[in-house]
């Protein structure tokens, strides 16, 4: 996968769903995205393969079809397009995000909660770095 080989929104949500149902047959992902999305066989497919050479997805054979799957967990993919997007649009600050969710999103609780929790281990970890300890 290129460094910084770009992602648009119907990649995104494609790549998301392949990485739920992995490893998946292009029927199965047509038959799973038809109602709400209404693509077309060979538009899932052209994605699909566009992805692959992107490097996002690997293809394999399995039973004479094939079958694809994410090279990089959704999870990991997430977190570098979120470093991206703070360091090439916010200038590499955190605060305007924070800024956001302060002034127009109501955050579910559960999410708070982690939100909250995330700050304290940054903190900690500040605190280490800053008198020489290691994490």
């Amino acid at each position: 996968m290129t460094e910084r080989e770009s992602l648009g929104k119907a990649e995104l949500d494609l790549l998301q769903t392949v990485g739920r149902l992995q490893p998946v047959s292009v029927r199965a992902l047509v038959e799973h995205l038809a109602p709400s999305s209404g693509l077309a066989r060979t538009t899932v497919l052209t994605m699909l393969e566009r992805l692959r050479k992107k490097g996002y997805l690997s293809r394999k054979k399995i039973e004479g079809t094939n079958h694809y799957y994410p090279r990089v967990s959704i999870t990991d993919l997430l977190r570098r397009l979120v470093g991206d997007f703070v360091q090439q649009t916010l200038g590499g600050s955190v605060s305007p995000f924070v800024a956001y969710l302060q002034e127009t999103r109501t955050i579910d609780p559960s999410e708070l909660s982690k939100l909250k929790q995330m700050v304290q281990e940054l903190e900690k970890r500040q605190q280490s770095s800053s008198s020489g300890e290691r994490p």
